[in-house]
């Protein structure tokens, strides 16, 4: 997996370059989540839910609008059909029925998108279909399908990923994720959030820990978690933090 990071330009003597994402637009009908509209201007990248997950259409059209008009480039976050769960349950998608549904969700951000200007710039999965992409070639094998038949788009996810390995192999630019407010076990994965720690709520704590894997060359975009607490201003710390130790916030797409 090649997976783009700031390396190349910190190595020629120039800023390293990292792109600061959270997700967004995750509010539905009357009940919000999250403060978007504080939380887009310390971004460079905006995934932007499409309605399965999270979100309704007027939510997501303002989101991108929003976006739009902070140069902030929107990529669409798909997730499985499971509004109830947040999408954080696994559900055990048939490959063409993944396939259609990822495509139908792009296809729905891509209207909303150029009504306001812009355009969706690439792909990032949510939750539990983010996590399964890790591992299960079936599911990975449909995402990146229904990228190409979108006509193609870079993948973010996490690193060494197997939706990474497979969109290289299709000819998709790939980029590895970090998280920056999230607790890391010492094997590289992920604390689950049904375990204590597993959310980094301190905004010293989640910019050093942004920093960290910045410097480590091994992602090209950190995410802040729009639904944290206080999401804003973990943003902004983790944005400071970067600009403070010279590094140039920026979107990959």
């Amino acid at each position: 997996m090649d997976a783009l990071s700031g390396s190349p330009a910190a190595l020629a003597g120039e800023p390293e370059v990292i792109d600061l994402n959270a997700d967004v637009g995750e509010s539905f009908g009357r009940w919000q989540l999250g403060d978007d509209e504080a939380l887009l201007p310390h971004l460079s990248s905006a995934n932007v839910a499409c309605g399965f997950h999270a979100g309704d259409p007027a939510t997501l059209r303002r989101t991108v609008a929003r976006a739009a008009a902070l140069s902030v480039t929107v990529g669409a976050q798909v997730g499985y059909r499971d509004l109830a769960g947040f999408g954080r349950r696994f559900i055990d998608v048939a490959p063409d029925d993944l396939r259609a549904d990822v495509l139908y969700q792009l296809g729905a951000l891509e209207g909303l998108a150029r009504a306001s200007g812009t355009r969706v710039a690439y792909l990032k999965p949510h939750g539990a279909l983010y996590h399964a992409l890790r591992s299960d070639r079936g599911q990975a094998e449909a995402v990146v399908q229904a990228v190409l038949d979108f006509g193609g788009l870079p993948v973010l996810g996490f690193p060494g990923a197997v939706v990474l390995d497979l969109a290289t192999e299709a000819g998709l630019p790939v980029v590895a994720e970090g998280f920056a407010d999230r607790a890391y076990r010492s094997d590289g994965t992920l604390v689950p959030r049904t375990e204590p720690g597993a959310l980094l709520t301190d905004p010293d704590a989640v910019a050093a820990q942004a920093a960290a894997l910045a410097s480590d060359g091994a992602v090209g975009s950190l995410c802040v978690h729009g639904d944290s607490p206080d999401a804003p201003a973990l943003a902004a710390a983790v944005r400071r933090g970067l600009e403070s130790a010279g590094m140039r916030i920026a979107a990959f797409a």
